[in-house]
């Protein structure tokens, strides 16, 4: 596993070769950033202050799921 993106979310294999489609990273980063727009709403937040947002929470969830 990859410290920094968790490794792949969903791999998978395609024609014999490994395909590791989107990182666990973005996966818990996309999850946390659906809640965010539902809680805060699009205009309370710059879309980019809500991507780095969500990314700040796939990480911490990454760095929690490392420790147990």
């Amino acid at each position: 596993m990859n410290d920094n993106t968790g490794g792949g979310a969903f791999p998978r294999n395609v024609d014999s070769h490994s395909v590791m489609g989107m990182t666990l990273r973005d996966y818990f980063a996309a999850k946390a950033m659906n809640a965010l727009i539902l809680r805060e709403g699009q205009d309370a937040l710059v879309v980019s202050d809500i991507a780095f947002t969500a990314y700040q929470y796939a990480d911490a969830m990454l760095k929690t799921r490392l420790e147990e």
